[in-house]
C-alpha cells in the first residue's frame, strides 16, 4: 500500500527483453529478496504490508516467476531498507581490485523484462549509484510515479524516452540531460523506434536532510 492508501499491483513486463552488454550477468533477483526478507524476519504478509505489494505478486517474484517493474522493485527496496544495488549479482574481480574503480567487464546488470540495469558505481561509492538503463521498446518504470529520497540526473545517451517529473513531461533524445530534487514523483516510459540508453545517477540523501 503507497502513501495513498492504494495496493499496488504487479505491473511486470515479461521477462528477458531488456537489452544488455555481453560482459554482464543477470542476477538472481527472486532468492536475493527471498534471503532478505528472512534475514529481518519478516514474513511474506509482512512484506507486503510494508511495500504495499500484494503478497501474490511477491511470491511471484521470489520464485522469478515475474520481473517486478521499477517501480514494484523500488517499493520493496524501500520495505527492505537496502539500496538497489544489493541486488545486482556480483561478477569475479580480476587480478587488480581496487574499490573506487569498476571496470567495464566488471559491470553486473539486473534484468527486468524489457529494462534492465547496468551498475557501473565501484563498490566504495555507497551513497552514489551510477548506472546505465537498457530500455527495450514498450519498457518503462511501471504505472504511476516513483518518489523516493534520492536526488536524481543523467543523460541520453541513446534513443528516446519520455522523462516526467512532478506534473510536466519532456521528451528525451540523444545527448539531453536531466537532474531533479529527491522525492519529487517521477517516471519514465520509452518512446521512438531504437532501444534507448540511459545514463542514470542516483543520489541518497537522510531524511535528517530534508527536515
Amino acid at each position: 500500500m503507497n502513501a495513498t492508501g492504494e495496493q499496488l499491483e504487479p505491473d511486470a513486463p515479461e521477462a528477458g527483453r531488456g537489452g544488455r552488454p555481453d560482459a554482464v550477468h543477470a542476477s538472481p533477483l527472486g532468492g536475493m529478496i527471498r534471503r532478505l526478507r528472512k534475514e529481518k524476519s519478516l514474513s511474506l504478509k509482512q512484506l507486503s504490508l510494508r511495500s504495499g505489494i500484494s503478497i501474490g505478486m511477491l511470491s511471484q517474484v521470489e520464485r522469478d516467476v515475474s520481473n517486478p517493474s521499477v517501480r514494484v522493485l523500488s517499493a520493496i527496496c524501500q520495505a527492505l531498507d537496502a539500496p538497489l544495488s544489493v541486488f545486482f549479482e556480483p561478477v569475479a574481480a580480476g587480478a587488480e581490485e581496487l574499490d573506487f574503480v569498476r571496470r567495464a567487464e566488471q559491470r553486473p546488470v539486473l534484468q527486468l523484462g524489457y529494462l534492465n540495469k547496468e551498475l557501473l558505481s565501484a563498490k566504495s561509492a555507497h551513497n552514489l549509484q551510477l548506472m546505465i538503463l537498457h530500455v527495450d521498446r514498450g519498457g518503462s518504470s511501471g504505472e504511476g510515479l516513483l518518489s523516493y529520497p534520492a536526488e536524481k540526473g543523467g543523460m541520453v545517451l541513446k534513443g528516446e524516452i519520455v522523462l516526467q517529473v512532478g506534473g510536466r513531461e519532456a521528451h528525451l533524445r540523444a545527448g539531453d540531460s536531466f537532474a531533479f530534487g529527491a522525492s519529487v514523483p517521477h517516471a519514465f516510459r520509452h518512446t521512438g523506434e531504437e532501444p534507448a540508453e540511459v545514463f542514470w545517477i542516483i543520489a541518497p540523501i537522510s531524511i535528517d536532510k530534508q527536515l
